[in-house]
């Protein structure tokens, strides 16, 4: 009896100290393997700390990659990470996942949308937050925290984003040009922010109150990633409106729509294109199918 009190015990504190455990610790110097720890070191949003899931390379050098991984509506940022281990050891890939809660970043507009205005449906001069308050603004203090905890000297780092994670990325690019970003891959966004200032934010750049520099836009290595079978018009919060429902009624169309107008954009002003748009072949929205295609790509082989 005695024995097997012991073997529950033992069971108990090994089962809650998996490798899904966040650090309380934020002071630590080094980061190793697989695990998560918090980080609140950007000092405007030092209130709003995040759980930052990461998986190191057994074979991790000071050169290695590193891959920022935005989750989707979830917030699972531990299931993205674990869902993305096997292709980050096989290519050697730094895995930065972090978890934007709905505590602290609540709703579409202070994840999805980045906290640019306080109400990014209806953006307004007054509305507009300082850049400091961004989500946006929490990623470059992120890369540098990851380059000191893990003794890396890279210059530039990849995105992959799924979903809302997807919607976050591409305005990441709009909102933050001098951002250290080498390749980014967009997967299956549910509606994008169009390089169109004829239509109003969050569906284009008018009312968007901030210089957005398209040239720079336009020639970033994005990758919009589309499931070749993501095109229920009735999948769950996908948002429909008269506006968003002009760059089509599914994820599909509208990963095409906005890929196209970007090209015709460009084109037309003579600017350096080099977006590319792909497909999963049998694949709905599951952001699983997609990992193995959006590794090869960020890292060229």
């Amino acid at each position: 009896m005695n024995k097997f009190f012991i073997f529950l015990l033992s069971l108990a504190f090994f089962t809650a100290c998996d490798n899904n455990d966040v650090s309380s610790d934020t002071t630590e110097d080094s980061i190793s393997g697989t695990g998560a720890f918090i980080f609140n070191d950007y000092t405007p949003l030092a209130s709003q700390p995040i759980n930052v899931f990461y998986h190191i390379p057994a074979n991790a050098t000071p050169t290695t990659k590193i891959l920022f991984v935005f989750h989707g509506a979830g917030r699972n940022a531990a299931e993205y990470r674990d869902a993305w281990i096997a292709q980050a050891s096989q290519k050697n890939l730094i895995l930065v996942v972090p978890e934007f809660s709905d505590n602290y970043f609540p709703g579409g507009d202070s994840y999805n949308l980045g906290n640019v205005f306080e109400d990014g449906d209806h953006p307004s001069a007054a509305t507009l937050n300082n850049e400091s308050q961004w989500t946006f603004s929490l990623i470059e203090p992120l890369f540098d925290k990851i380059k000191s905890l893990t003794d890396n000297t890279s210059t530039n780092y990849s995105i992959y984003g799924h979903s809302a994670g997807a919607q976050f990325a591409h305005r990441f690019l709009l909102f933050k040009p001098q951002a250290h970003v080498e390749k980014i891959v967009a997967s299956a966004a549910g509606w994008y922010t169009l390089p169109d200032s004829t239509v109003d934010f969050p569906y284009g750049l008018n009312h968007s109150f901030v210089g957005i520099d398209l040239t720079n836009f336009f020639a970033q290595e994005l990758t919009i990633q589309i499931g070749e079978l993501d095109n229920d018009p009735n999948s769950p919060a996908l948002r429909h409106n008269n506006t968003v429902d002009q760059q089509g009624d599914n994820r599909y169309d509208r990963a095409y729509y906005f890929y196209n107008l970007g090209a015709t954009i460009a084109e037309e002003s003579n600017t350096t294109f080099n977006w590319q748009i792909i497909e999963t072949p049998n694949t709905t929205h599951d952001f699983e199918p997609t990992i193995e295609q959006a590794a090869d790509l960020l890292v060229e082989l």
